[in-house]
């Protein structure tokens, strides 16, 4: 059986989930683009290549690989975007929770079966239809579960809104020993720089206490101020929006102690470095057109305390 453990963000990575970008089909039209940084990529006709985005995963599976984490990758569905496995599902303690995502991305599930038979039947959720989250909303951190989401209003007007009110109080009701608090992101099918897709596109905890956050990505000022107030001014990284454009927010942890980030986003990394973090840098700046980055890429199985 494949135990599952996730406590939080930043706990030793023992296993993982790493999405595949092989055979990711054609690139899409602006009409079936999901979200405003592909669309715009899209209209530049610089949409990102298969063989730079295989080339990218790869040198984020050999990092992995040399800090002994193992690594799973979903089954090749031909001509179906995989990389994003974040979003599929998620674990929090040892429940492994299978996402409702957008109806676009319904089918990359599939490719994540084989896995989840070797899981404990028990330790797998499934969401009722009407509740709507992925992954990239849903932070555990030491007993408090942090999430982004949509009111109504916002869910059913933008595309790029991916986990619903529904889905934040499935998860209280699931995960009563867990601390809930959701926020409300900014979201825009149009423009990138004004999109918060997912809540660890404008924030993300590192190491034992700290975090980054974009205050902007947060629909209400008053979210921004308690998480800041939460870690301590001190302790965080404020990101400006072009950073959020970039994805500074979306590295990913494989201990307290080590980071994977893009190797382009320069002053990010160097604040994590001062901050006694070893940042392994990776190129990923052609994934990043598809508004997703590392912790996107990656659905962490289990992480344990050292």
């Amino acid at each position: 059986m494949l135990e599952l453990n996730v406590l939080n963000e930043t706990d030793k990575l023992e296993a993982v989930i790493l999405g595949i970008a092989d055979s990711p089909g054609p690139p899409p039209s602006v009409e079936e683009a999901y979200d405003p940084k592909s669309k715009e990529f899209i209209k530049k006709g610089a949409y990102p290549k298969e063989a730079d985005m295989v080339a990218e995963m790869s040198a984020v599976a050999e990092v992995l690989e040399r800090y002994g984490v193992k690594v799973y990758r979903p089954e090749l569905l031909e001509n179906v975007n995989q990389i994003f496995s974040r979003d599929i599902a998620f674990v929090i303690g040892n429940q492994l929770v299978v996402a409702n995502v957008v109806k676009d991305r319904a089918q990359e599930k599939r490719a994540i079966s084989g896995l989840l038979a070797q899981i404990d039947p028990k330790c797998i959720t499934e969401l009722p239809g009407e509740v709507r989250i992925e992954g990239g909303d849903v932070m555990p951190w030491n007993g408090k579960i942090f999430m982004g989401y949509s009111e109504e209003e916002d869910f059913a007007k933008y595309k790029v809104a991916r986990t619903n009110r529904a889905g934040v109080d499935f998860i209280r009701e699931k995960f009563p020993d867990w601390e809930v608090h959701a926020f409300e992101l900014e979201k825009s099918d149009d423009d990138p720089r004004r999109n918060a897709l997912h809540l660890d596109c404008c924030f993300q905890p590192f190491g034992r206490d700290m975090a980054v956050i974009f205050p902007g990505g947060f629909k209400h000022g008053r979210d921004a101020d308690f998480l800041i107030d939460f870690f301590g001014k001190d302790k965080v990284i404020e990101i400006d929006r072009e950073e959020m454009y970039n994805m500074a927010s979306n590295f990913f942890s494989i201990s307290p102690e080590v980071v994977i980030s893009e190797r382009g986003l320069t002053r990010l990394n160097e604040a994590l470095r001062a901050r006694g973090l070893t940042v392994e840098e990776v190129p990923y700046a052609e994934i990043a057109k598809q508004e997703g980055l590392l912790r996107c890429s990656t659905l962490p199985l289990r992480r344990i305390k050292v």
